[in-house]
């Protein structure tokens, strides 16, 4: 009896972790983490809490799992030079996918204000520990655990993944969905291969830091924001022409040499 009120237990918090990463929207963390949102201090407490709550559930499924460790992968790796290695070619491929989506979107890489980076960077760590933990780590091992064969577990995870992160919802470039997938896919397989979540968490972190530097935000535009259409508008205007306010036709736009 003791045992199975352990496993209602871990079971529950495992899907508490999975509608946390569904949810992250309503928080506006991981790639809706958006430095442009008004919202102030409170925000910054809401995002904040999201990561904060799925730490603390990867703790609590970590601490009540028997085997966190050979069957949820929630360590580095067996092998953590292995690990480092093959974290470091999956950046490597990432950044080449996000350069190349910032220019086939943007026409060119769109550096984001100093004073983002830092938000930038703690939002790039705190997500790939998370997702890694929970799909990469937990779900994975879980699915393994059940008897699937294994690359149908690494594939069920990935496209679950791509659900939770809503990357295939209306007016989200297509890209996006390509990158999620293929992040989750491919970190899927470097956990099977090392034996732990390292090589996969640290691809995962480089290469969001990539896609926030290459594009100057954290996650997919849905529309195009005002800097969009600054952009459009500035590469349409004939040399020696710019966009000034009009007072007099009541705040509308005229051309001026």
């Amino acid at each position: 009896m003791e045992q199975l009120v352990r496993d209602l237990i871990f079971y529950a918090f495992v899907g508490l972790l999975v509608v946390l990463r569904f949810d992250a929207r309503r928080f506006m963390a991981a790639e809706h983490d958006d430095e442009n949102v008004s919202g102030g201090l409170g925000l910054w407490l809401r995002r904040l809490s999201w990561y904060a709550l799925g730490l603390l559930i990867v703790v609590i499924v970590y601490n009540i799992y028997p085997l966190p460790i050979s069957v949820l992968h929630l360590q580095l790796g067996d092998d953590q030079a292995q690990s480092l290695l093959g974290g470091l070619a999956l950046a490597g491929i990432g950044t080449l996918a996000v350069v190349g989506y910032a220019y086939i979107r943007y026409g060119r890489l769109r550096y984001p204000p100093p004073g983002r980076y830092p938000a930038g960077l703690l939002s790039s760590i705190g997500t790939a520990i998370i997702d890694e933990a929970a799909w990469r780590g937990i779900l994975l091992g879980l699915l393994i655990a059940a008897q699937w064969p294994i690359e149908y577990a690494v594939t069920f995870q990935a496209l679950l993944y791509g659900l939770a992160t809503r990357m295939a919802r209306p007016r989200v470039p297509m890209g996006m969905l390509v990158l999620v997938l293929a992040q989750g896919f491919l970190g899927g397989w470097l956990t099977v291969e090392t034996g732990g979540i390292g090589a996969a968490l640290l691809g995962h972190a480089l290469t969001r830091l990539a896609f926030f530097v290459a594009t100057g935000h954290g996650g997919p535009r849905e529309v195009p924001d005002e800097e969009d259409f600054r952009d459009e508008r500035e590469d349409e205007l004939p040399v020696g022409l710019e966009v000034v306010h009009d007072a007099d036709s009541g705040g509308g736009q005229r051309l001026l040499p």
